[in-house]
């Protein structure tokens, strides 16, 4: 499965593949981390008004010692201000040619080529809207976290997880607090979405991002670099992945806490 994950910035060739593979998508989402040396000329260049933030909780499960991360797969909870929830399970890298066919024609399930200034990837998702307070009940230990996930979500997990490991063995790790904010900058005519993760241990993760289709993706990947190098805002600093460092630090918590 071709991925590009190393710290250089992507060459003209890589864009052109990235194009290339994203005909075989649902989507394209660029996205891009903004360097904590930046975060605060981020949101000033680009007038973020955290009084318009979304909050959200998130909830990751996986193993203490990240065995579902490790084999690509990511198994999440959300509760959205304002909106319920959802579960999502992910997997990444993927094919689609070796995604079963009654999962690409369902409409909770998404393949989408997840594009950095340093990388890109192919991955897919799938989706289920559940009641918030059904997810803090799982937190509590009040709900079995299989319960918040559907029976086709738990096959995808089963799966693709190694040989052993099913929801039961589970781990909550969490919460993460996320401030999201929808906007329209101006001379850029498409929406874009800031998230600031907030992680327990002070740090902060501000990423920006937007979805379009394969057929638009180098132009709006163009648009969205002039915007930024217009502010001042670099597009070639080391990229952080909010996943990895999420999961990372409460693993290390849950591992501690067990010794």
């Amino acid at each position: 499965m071709p991925v590009a994950t190393n710290h250089r910035t992507l060459s003209d060739d890589d864009v052109v593949r990235v194009l290339d593979l994203a005909r075989r998508a649902d989507s394209v989402e660029l996205k891009l981390t903004a360097p904590a040396s930046d975060r605060d000329l981020t949101i000033r260049a680009l007038d973020l008004d955290p009084l318009q933030a979304q909050i959200r909780q998130v909830f990751f499960f996986d193993t203490p010692t990240l065995d579902l991360h490790g084999a690509g797969v990511v198994a999440r909870a959300r509760r959205i201000q304002g909106k319920g929830g959802d579960t999502v399970v992910k997997l990444r890298p993927v094919d689609p040619s070796d995604l079963p066919t009654e999962l690409r024609e369902s409409p909770d399930f998404v393949v989408e080529v997840d594009a950095m200034p340093t990388g890109y990837v192919y991955s897919a998702s799938l989706k289920r809207s559940v009641d918030a307070a059904k997810i803090r009940e799982a937190a509590f230990g009040q709900v079995p976290v299989r319960k918040l996930f559907s029976k086709a979500q738990r096959r995808f997990v089963e799966a693709n997880a190694p040989f052993g490991i099913d929801f039961d063995c589970l781990a909550i790790l969490g919460p993460i607090f996320v401030l999201k904010v929808k906007f329209v900058p101006e001379a850029f005519a498409r929406r874009l979405v800031a998230e600031l993760w907030l992680y327990p241990d002070g740090a902060r993760i501000l990423e920006l991002s937007t979805k379009c289709d394969a057929s638009d993706a180098f132009q709006v990947a163009a648009e969205l670099r002039a915007l930024l190098n217009g502010h001042g805002l670099g597009v070639g600093a080391r990229q952080e992945t909010k996943t990895k460092a999420a999961l990372t630090y409460f693993s290390k918590q849950l591992r501690r806490a067990r010794v």
